[in-house]
């Protein structure tokens, strides 16, 4: 098989690549004076199958829009180029948050993206921590893996932990599943049983109001679990709500750290002790921040290897997530 790596996610592709024993696939991305590009594979990839890992986010050089674009080209390109099969993996899948109509003439932009990696020619879709896993899955009618990090998660705070009263909480009653499933875990790896609470959240025109706690946390340390860190004024706003509620301590923890806007600023606030993400997006946006600090990244790279391995082989993804076997070739 071939993995390819685009422009702005080489790094993470190179771990994953250390992982499966193998080099980067080469490619050119050409840019042009108004605004075009090109992207090409540089090796032979017929009758092959083919991996382009590339995570969907804005940073200095390229817009989400500018990423995806080329995602799809090369895609189409790897088709022209007679490879067996095409799988997208895409560690932050972008326009996910947009996956159903809120208003009259709303757009759904998750499944409009789902048409166009179909459209491009992509047989398989990677991702992690979708938004929406059922509006995920419904939009696409090819094969669209969503893996979890609650086991890496886990695994990163039973050790630091196991001797702690704790309760994990979900930030809004959409994340509520997600938080479920994190704590069902967690609870395993741990030898005391810890509680479940729901933040009270809702949302119109950008306005978020909701200061109610479900669940008991007094005493306890907090985990607030979400599938990605914005701006950082939905994590601060439950920090906040399980301080007053007697919490003695509180770590948030996404998949994906965006840190957006003034998320620097609104997540130096005491009432976070720790922040943990993985490494689908670098936190580049911090790099300069007191916030810096408080931030811990788990790898999420071995998962990813594990998974593109399983795809090329054949094997289970169910598999992979509920056993969270992962292993260097």
């Amino acid at each position: 098989m071939k993995l390819f790596a685009l422009q702005g996610s080489e790094e993470f592709g190179r771990q994953v690549a250390n992982h499966l024993q193998l080099s980067l696939g080469k490619h050119e991305e050409r840019e042009f004076e108004d605004g075009e590009h090109k992207i090409r594979p540089l090796e032979n990839i017929r009758n092959q199958d083919t991996f382009i890992l590339h995570s969907l986010y804005s940073d200095a050089r390229q817009t989400v829009n500018d990423k995806l674009c080329r995602l799809l080209f090369f895609i189409s390109a790897l088709k022209d180029s007679a490879a067996k099969s095409v799988t997208a993996v895409i560690p932050y899948f972008c326009y996910a948050r947009k996956d159903r109509r809120t208003k009259p003439g709303d757009p759904v932009t998750s499944r409009y993206v789902a048409r166009l990696l179909e459209a491009s020619g992509a047989d398989n879709v990677v991702t992690m921590d979708i938004h929406n896993l059922q509006a995920f899955q419904n939009a696409f009618s090819i094969p669209a893996e969503n893996l979890k990090a609650k086991k890496l998660f886990a695994s990163f705070l039973a050790g630091r932990i196991s001797d702690r009263d704790v309760a994990v909480v979900s930030p809004d009653f959409g994340g509520a599943k997600r938080a479920e499933e994190f704590f069902e875990t967690l609870e395993k790896m741990l030898p005391k049983p810890p509680a479940f609470a729901v933040m009270e959240k809702y949302r119109s025109s950008g306005t978020v109001w909701g200061s109610r706690l479900a669940g008991d946390v007094h005493g306890r340390l907090v985990i607030i679990l979400d599938d990605l860190i914005s701006t950082g004024g939905t994590v601060v706003r439950a920090a906040a709500a399980c301080r007053s509620s007697g919490a003695s301590s509180v770590i948030a923890m996404a998949t994906h750290g965006l840190f957006t806007g003034r998320a620097a600023e609104t997540l130096k606030d005491p009432v976070l002790d720790q922040l943990v993400i993985t490494n689908t997006v670098p936190p580049f946006r911090l790099a300069s921040t007191d916030v810096k600090s408080k931030l811990t990244i788990v790898d999420a790279a071995p998962l990813f290897a594990e998974a593109i391995r399983r795809i090329n082989e054949g094997g289970s993804i169910d598999e992979l997530l509920e056993n969270d076997q992962t292993h260097d070739a």
